[in-house]
């Protein structure tokens, strides 16, 4: 069975926070090579830092989180799917749970080659693009409700 969580990082169980992070790791260090920017940065602990996953059974297959300082504007970071998970909605329902969750609008600093995926689900570009731990980004935002 599919279920998404979501919590701060006080609310997360051990096992569970022990996942995601496994999984963040396999997809940003392991596959996409990144190395400049340590994967564990601080802001996991951040009291506004939301995370949420989508389990099946006791594994974690996705995972995102969001940054909430209390401002007009939420940002969604660490977005990760597992490789054999891929292709089955999983981001998009995490993404559409943090907009259900937040009726701010919502800012995310996407890899360039997901411009399009994201534009579907409502967010356009607000820049020119950058490198980012050495892989293109461009900034996005989808207004709020």
């Amino acid at each position: 069975m599919t279920s998404i969580r979501s919590a701060t990082l006080d609310r997360i169980a051990p096992a569970t926070l022990y996942r995601i992070v496994r999984l963040r790791t396999e997809v940003f260090v392991y596959e996409q090579g990144i190395v400049s920017e340590p994967e564990l940065d601080g802001l996991d602990l951040e009291p506004g830092t939301t995370h949420y996953w989508v389990e099946e059974g006791d594994d974690v297959v996705a995972t995102l989180r969001v940054l909430d300082s209390d401002g007009p504007v939420i940002h969604i970071g660490r977005v990760a799917t597992a490789k054999h998970a891929r292709g089955r909605g999983l981001a998009a329902r995490l993404i559409e749970s943090v907009i259900d969750d937040h009726p701010q609008p919502v800012e995310i600093l996407a890899q360039a080659y997901l411009e399009d995926w994201y534009g579907r689900l409502g967010f356009e570009r607000t820049g020119p693009n950058c490198v980012e731990a050495g892989i293109d980004h461009l900034p996005m935002r989808r207004p709020g409700r």
